[in-house]
This record gives C-alpha cells, structure tokens and sequence, in this order.
C-alpha cells in the first residue's frame, strides 16, 4: 500500500525525500485556489517564477503577468493573486507568468527535489483532485505552502480533508497526516469560522481588501480541473477518466 505524508511548510522539505512521489502543492489563501480559477476561465498555462523580476520579463513574450507580494498585487502587473481576478474571461486562452509569496515557491522546491508528479489542490477543486489521486499508483506527499515557511491554518485544514476523503487508501504512518486529519475531523463543519481566526485570514483584514477571498477559497468543488506541472508549465486535466494508471494523463493546452 502506499503512503500519504503531509509537509506542514517548504522550509521541512529538506527532511522528506519527495524524488519520484506525487506532490500535492497546497495554499488555500491564495494561490492554488487562484490557479484552480484560472484554468477553470480557460487560461492556457501558468508559469510559476521566483521573483517579481524575473516574472516582468515575461511581459515581452506575450504572456500576462502577475505578482504578489505580502498580500497584495505588486505595483506594475496586470494581476495579483485574488481568485476573482481570475474569473475574467479576457483571460481564455492566455498564457500567465505567475509569482507569489508562498505558492510559486513551494512549486519551485518541489521541482528541484525531482518529484515524480506536482499537482494543485485547494478546496475548489478537491474531489477532482482526490478522484485523480487515487488513480495513481504512486506515494502522495501533501506539501503546505504557509506563510513566509511557517505553518498555516488552511493548508493544514486541506491536508485532513484530502485525508479524510482518500486516506483509506493509503498507509499513514506520518504525524504530520495524522495530526491534519485530527484538525478537519474535529472542524469540518465550521471550516469558515475557524480560518477566519486564521493568520492569513486577518491579513487580508488588516489591508482592507474590497473582496471575502477567504470565503470565495473556502468553496468545495467548483472547479473540475486540476493543475498539474508539465515541464515548466501547469497545464489543466480537464478529464479524470482517460487518467488510469497514469501520473500526467492527457492535460489541455
């Protein structure tokens, strides 16, 4: 049987070995939710970068940029990383250049550390990702963004409900899992009041944003796509079926 891990935040990454094992990228507020959103308007492929710097680059390639930085939009991008920027539909069939502050990073970490697969998961696109997870015969690690590499409430959250929907399936043999499934067991049915005592959650408070990102983040199951790294790409699976036994399947571009 193969196992479920759950890395609390990239900062852990250099105690796991990952190489090979299908990795679940997860940061709720925002940017895997965002993504989801993103691919569900129809973009064509994110590309996630480092920096704000090496991301304006891209600006000349015909791509749409988007940077954020301590919770907001950097000055001089097309886009920062609230899912409802991702609703436009100008955006169908464009390619994005993509940074943020926790997401794109954990992305990056992973990629360097040779994982077999990298997919996006966020509560709207959760059983889409778990039905594709449990297609796969491989080991799965659910690898939480945080905050700046510091634990965070809602990554965590997520971490125990793909647990609690597929860890059936799977060897547990990690306290990390154990203790993410434990947080959604005892929350499951108040997700919202709990993340909104959450770090994040009273961030976006502080800076006043004209959005409830937090609630829109909060929605289960209103994409079916999954995001998932092709090359330097995330492309989306648009279709589960096709997928057995299968780590890329047939993504759209």
């Amino acid at each position: 049987m193969h196992t479920i891990e759950v890395i609390f935040t990239p900062a852990l990454l250099p105690h796991y070995v990952i190489q090979g094992k299908t990795v679940v990228v997860i940061d709720i507020l925002r940017a895997s939710s965002s993504m989801c959103v993103a691919f569900k308007t129809g973009v064509k492929k994110i590309l996630p970068v480092s920096t704000p710097e090496e991301c304006r680059m891209f600006k000349d390639f015909d791509f749409i940029i988007a940077a954020e930085r301590n919770a907001q939009m950097v000055d001089g991008f097309d886009l920062g990383n609230s899912p409802f920027e991702y609703e436009n539909p100008v955006l169908e069939g464009k390619s994005i250049a993509f940074t943020t502050t926790n997401g794109t990073k954990a992305i990056k970490q992973a990629k360097a550390m040779q994982a077999g697969a990298i997919v996006i998961g966020s509560f709207l696109n959760q059983n889409y990702l778990c039905n594709w997870l449990l297609k796969q015969n491989n080991d799965i690690v659910l690898l939480c963004a945080g905050w700046k590499d510091k634990y965070n409430l809602e990554d965590a959250l997520f971490a125990g409900a793909v647990i609690e929907e597929i860890g059936a399936s799977f060897k547990i043999e990690d306290d990390s899992a154990l203790a993410a499934h434990f947080l959604f067991q005892q929350h499951k049915n108040n997700i919202h009041d709990l993340v909104k005592q959450s770090s994040h959650a009273k961030r976006f408070t502080f800076l006043h944003l004209q959005t409830d990102d937090v609630s829109y983040c909060l929605q289960q199951n209103t994409c079916s796509v999954l995001p998932i790294m092709e090359d330097e790409y995330l492309v989306a699976i648009t279709a589960i079926a096709p997928l057995l036994g299968s780590a890329t399947g047939s993504a759209v571009h």
